[in-house]
């Protein structure tokens, strides 16, 4: 019979999960209740509210799907993508090439806006791409982690409403660590997880749908094709309905609800002031070494930095030193950069001054 579990804590400076804080670890520890008892009612209720103030929105349909942040990628399309819809599909990296992907799963037409990885998407690309065909949706990551691009959105989707298409935008590594508009930008769908800047355990991805996206989501003339995230039967269960869908995730949204505290404690504006300083810190030691964040400074997230590897320099042997030397855990490239760039998050908890000089640190030595 094996063992007891014994994890070794890491200092978690990958694309992500992020260190979580002991507070959200202790709620997640408590009693499992009922997931129609009424103190859990309650507690769903304060998530909601929470929430939308997080997503900086008013919609009344944000709430967290039970599922990873994919599975929040794969909410926002299978309810608002019916077989025939044009989507424009902006992909500029691995996680807008994984949302042409789902569209087209679910018999969308998709036309994808690329541009080199490492680089925005251009607005006026997805203008020549709508053209005078018209489309259903137009779908952007914010924060694409595979490359470390921020990507402007407020043009984009002046573009895209101005087309009558939904927007729906990926805010997975952004939500938590940087502003996140959504009723500001105008979008229709805006999903994320939880793992990233907002240091809770993965399992849980929040989304927001606008009154038009509900709009549509009611007018479809095809059932959603996915049963599990279809938004009319989630939507009666978080509702006053109460309508029973499926057993809720009990003790992670214990860890939700928790971790919401957390960052409305510390206020959004000043979480978001902790991740640039901590970004910019870093950036200054790196320059110092010799090295160079991918993105160009207007386009760079600071809660994903995505590094240059030198010439000379072996991606997996200095992943591998960091990890068993000194305990720091971060990512390599993907796709187009796999090889080329190591991928180092200053998420959430994992976001502090204290983390960004012993990584650099680390990697001073490791360099030699």
């Amino acid at each position: 019979m094996p063992g007891a579990l014994n994890i070794t804590p890491r200092i978690l400076m990958g694309p992500g999960p992020s260190n979580v804080d002991p507070r959200v670890l202790q709620a997640m520890a408590l009693p499992t209740i009922g997931h129609l008892d009424p103190d859990f009612i309650r507690i769903m209720e304060e998530i909601k509210t929470m929430l939308r103030e997080v997503m900086q929105t008013t919609n009344e349909l944000t709430i967290p799907v039970s599922g990873p942040g994919s599975a929040g990628m794969e909410a926002a399309i299978c309810n608002m993508v019916e077989p025939g819809d044009r989507c424009i599909v902006c992909v500029n990296g691995v996680f807008g090439g994984r949302m042409a992907d789902v569209c087209g799963r679910y018999g969308g037409e998709v036309v994808t806006v690329t541009a080199p990885w490492g680089q925005p998407i251009d607005p006026q690309d997805v203008r020549k791409a709508i053209g005078s065909k018209g489309a259903k949706i137009v779908g952007i990551i914010h924060a694409e982690t595979s490359t470390g691009v921020l990507q402007p959105l407020e043009e984009i989707s002046r573009i895209a409403h101005d087309a009558g298409a939904l927007l729906i935008m990926d805010c997975v590594t952004s939500l938590g660590g940087h502003p996140v508009m959504t009723d500001e930008w105008q979008v229709d769908v805006a999903y994320s997880g939880t793992q990233k800047c907002l240091s809770i355990p993965p399992g849980l991805a929040p989304i927001s749908f606008s009154p038009a996206a509900m709009s549509a989501l009611e007018s479809r003339k095809s059932k959603v094709a996915n049963w599990f995230l279809d938004m009319t039967f989630v939507k009666a269960y978080w509702g006053q309905e109460r309508t029973y869908h499926h057993t809720a995730p009990i003790n992670a949204l214990y860890g939700f609800h928790e971790g919401l505290r957390l960052i409305l404690e510390e206020g959004l504006h000043n979480r978001w002031a902790r991740h640039k300083a901590n970004h910019e810190m870093l950036v200054a030691g790196l320059k110092c070494m010799g090295l160079s964040i991918l993105p160009k400074p207007e386009y760079r997230l600071w809660s994903l930095n995505a590094v240059s590897i030198l010439d000379g320099a072996d991606d997996m042997t200095v992943r591998k030193r960091l990890l068993s030397d000194y305990n720091i855990e971060v990512g390599g490239g993907l796709g187009d950069l796999k090889g080329k760039i190591w991928r180092v998050g200053l998420m959430g908890c994992s976001s502090t001054p204290t983390n960004v000089r012993f990584f650099l640190e680390a990697l001073r030595t490791i360099l030699g």
